[in-house]
């Protein structure tokens, strides 16, 4: 799916999160307490200087990269303290 005005990665990553975690997105922390929205939206750019990244948010470690046909997310649980991470079913959104 192409990225829109409507279907920017940032609310991207908010729905993602919010239907894994089966609640309403209105009810997750404003995702700026993570990562800077207009950052993370200009990933599409070419001009921005990076093609991938990872942040925590809402409990996650979301990671994001932008590919030649669009953007992937995926969401993993933080590491565990012998630093695995474990991927989540149907954690996995592309714009």
């Amino acid at each position: 799916m192409a990225a829109t005005e409507d279907r920017r990665t940032s609310t991207a990553v908010v729905q993602l999160v919010a239907r894994v975690d089966e609640v309403d997105p209105v009810e997750l922390v404003p995702l700026y307490d993570a990562i800077d929205p207009e950052t993370l939206d200009s990933i599409c750019d070419p001009d921005s200087g990076f093609r991938s990244l990872s942040f925590r948010y809402a409990g996650w470690l979301v990671a994001v990269d932008a590919r030649e046909n669009g953007i992937e997310i995926e969401l993993a649980e933080p590491a565990s303290p012998d630093g695995a991470t474990v991927d989540v079913p149907d954690a996995e959104s592309s714009l």
